[in-house]
This record gives structure tokens, C-alpha cells and sequence, in this order.
């Protein structure tokens, strides 16, 4: 395989809790991008099945206990610092403990909906959020 064949591979996790999902900013030394409001997120590690990455990636970045939901939201194709990477989408339910943030993020809001696209969280995370949100 070429160097053109490379290709990154994320999860986001979209944590749920009472009618409001937990967005993340990106630490401002994070190089990849800095200040992005986003979910849970983060490379899969190789050999690493997806999910085991979300709820390791959740754990690390919160410390938030969770169920995740295991069939996938979406999946959509990015840049990561121009390379190319497919994001994998999981939707989870908060189920205990309080955030606690890691170095990669430096603020966390539990938002509604319609506050994501006012933070700037990239679409295809704004419409799995749409679509996976919680039915009162």
C-alpha cells in the first residue's frame, strides 16, 4: 500500500443525558482543531474494535460512566491536519459520575439541540445528535 492509502479512524461519542448532550471544546494546544466543540472523541487505536475505542475514549476524556448504544449513528469522512479519516458516531446515556476533563479539552457544556450549531459543532455530529436525541 502507498502513503496515499493512509487513513485515520475516530469515534465520536454523543453522550445523552435528561434531553441534553455533553459537548466538548478543544484545548487550544490540541493539533488538531483547537477550540472545535464536539463529542467525545478519538483515534482507534490499530487492532482496536470501534466501540471498545468510544468507551475508552469516554472514559479518558470525562470519566463519565455510560451505556453506549451499539450500533453506530453514521460514519462521514474528514480531515485530520489534511490527512484523510473516517469518523465512526455513537450515541450513549450518561449513567453516573460528574465530567472531568482531560488535557485535550479545556471547557464542557451539556447543551439542547438547537445550541450545537450555535457552538460550531461540525454538521454531520449536529444531524446523528438530531437524529439519536432522546424522545421526552
Amino acid at each position: 500500500m502507498g502513503e496515499e492509502s493512509r487513513q485515520w479512524v475516530a469515534v465520536t461519542v454523543l453522550v445523552f443525558d435528561e434531553g441534553r448532550m455533553l459537548s466538548m471544546r478543544r484545548a487550544a494546544r490540541q493539533e488538531a482543531a483547537p477550540g472545535l466543540w464536539e463529542g467525545v472523541s478519538g483515534r482507534v487505536q490499530s487492532g482496536e474494535d470501534p466501540i471498545a475505542a468510544a468507551r475508552r475514549e469516554v472514559l479518558e476524556e470525562t470519566g463519565l460512566r455510560v451505556r453506549i448504544r451499539s450500533r453506530p449513528l453514521t460514519a462521514y469522512a474528514a480531515l485530520r491536519r489534511g490527512e484523510p479519516m473516517t469518523v465512526i458516531v455513537f450515541a450513549a446515556e450518561h449513567q453516573g459520575g460528574e465530567v472531568r476533563l482531560s488535557e485535550e479539552h479545556d471547557e464542557y457544556r451539556w447543551c439542547e439541540l438547537e445550541e450545537l450549531s450555535r457552538l460550531g459543532v461540525p454538521a454531520p455530529l449536529v444531524e446523528a445528535a438530531r437524529a439519536a436525541w432522546p424522545k421526552p
